[in-house]
């Protein structure tokens, strides 16, 4: 998984009727793009995650 700043992460939710958190990547802390990453959720809460299986990270470029 390969991330840059700017980049969404998408954190699915686990149960039925949770829903996904959306964040932005503001840091990338591993190197050449790899995990961990400082996110900005929308709530405003920010944190560095690893990301694990059931997270997608959608690139800028993809979403223009």
């Amino acid at each position: 998984m390969r991330a840059t700043v700017g980049d969404q992460l998408v954190q699915h939710g686990r149960v039925v009727g949770q829903h996904d958190k959306i964040g932005e990547i503001v840091e990338v802390i591993g190197q050449e793009g790899n995990p961990p990453y400082r996110v900005r959720f929308e709530d405003g809460h920010e944190g560095v995650c690893s990301p694990g299986p059931d997270t997608e990270i959608r690139h800028r470029e993809a979403q223009q």
